[in-house]
């Protein structure tokens, strides 16, 4: 068991414990409902509000409610699917981070609110934001940059799996890509904080209604027997996360194929720390990196993340 007192610092500490405030570390054990609540107080307690210049409505693409956030001129289009285990989180709960996601890089933000499990279990999720991504692509022209976190990070790469050629990138934050339970960072973190491979059991088994969904690219992008025809990718890992090892091991599927892409692993920070980039230095520079990583992909490179 790593020693996080040391893997952490003070600032992250601190994160952590203002999410404890809000949301349980045996969360998976409340009602869906329970648990909706309880994420939806600890989203609402760490949201910054929006930068100014952001203009945004709600509307719907493809038949999907999402959240349309514009700069005064685009120059092109980002469509964001948000994280929460398939199970929790919606346009509420990621709203300031799509807020500055647009003010840094001057896309339109699309925010997919993708029907959740399990009242809608796979491929529901899957079926929204690909039927949210064609209507975008259809409805603005210019490159269109898919990301998204965590279980995001799963329905944005599954996209770009299906609509090969049609994206100019895709960046993935701590993405859940379905990678295998023997690779170091579910072993080494398979009790870290905010996320252990006992909730990820929870979310998984949800999400699937307890179906086997094994080779289905559109449950596990890393399921995929193709990786060729990709777009350019930047997979952000968190150092103390189970799922750190699905960035890296998608990269290295890529590259193999001939794709464009690179992985980052961020040292001492845990999963969903983007929520701590006004509390944690080390959260703020990975954001940073984001921003770095969206403006390289809509141009159709890879950035210098240093």
């Amino acid at each position: 068991m790593p020693d996080y007192a040391q893997l952490l610092d003070v600032e992250v500490q601190a994160f952590l414990a203002k999410v404890a405030e809000f949301y349980p570390p045996d969360a998976v054990d409340l009602s869906i409902a329970e648990q909706r609540q309880v994420y939806d107080r600890m989203a609402t307690a760490f949201d910054v509000g929006r930068p100014s210049g952001v203009q945004v409505k709600d509307l719907p693409f493809g038949g999907v409610p999402c959240r349309l956030y514009e700069p005064n001129e685009a120059n092109g289009t980002l469509l964001y699917c948000h994280g929460g285990g398939f199970v929790v989180g919606g346009l509420d709960s990621h709203d300031s981070i799509c807020a500055e996601f647009c003010a840094g890089t001057g896309m339109r933000v699309v925010a997919v609110d993708y029907r959740l499990s399990p009242e809608h279990p796979h491929p529901d999720d899957f079926n929204d934001a690909l039927a949210a991504f064609d209507a975008v692509r259809a409805a603005f022209d210019g490159p269109c940059v898919l990301a998204g976190d965590s279980a995001g990070g799963n329905l944005v790469a599954a996209v770009a799996h299906v609509r090969r050629g049609q994206a100019a990138g895709s960046l993935l934050i701590y993405p859940a890509l379905g990678g295998d339970w023997s690779l170091p960072s579910y072993v080494e973190h398979s009790d870290s904080p905010v996320l252990t491979t006992r909730d990820m059991h929870f979310y998984m088994q949800t999400r699937t209604a307890g179906k086997d969904k094994t080779g289905d690219a559109t449950y596990a992008p890393l399921h995929d027997t193709d990786f060729s025809g990709l777009p350019p990718c930047v997979a952000i890992t968190a150092q103390c996360d189970p799922l750190s090892s699905d960035g890296d091991a998608y990269v290295q599927k890529l590259n193999a194929a001939g794709v464009p892409a690179i992985w980052r692993e961020e040292a001492g920070l845990i999963h969903a720390y983007m929520r701590a980039r006004y509390m944690s230095g080390k959260a703020r520079d990975s954001f940073a990196r984001m921003i770095v990583a969206l403006n390289a992909l809509r141009d159709g490179k890879l950035p210098d993340l240093g």
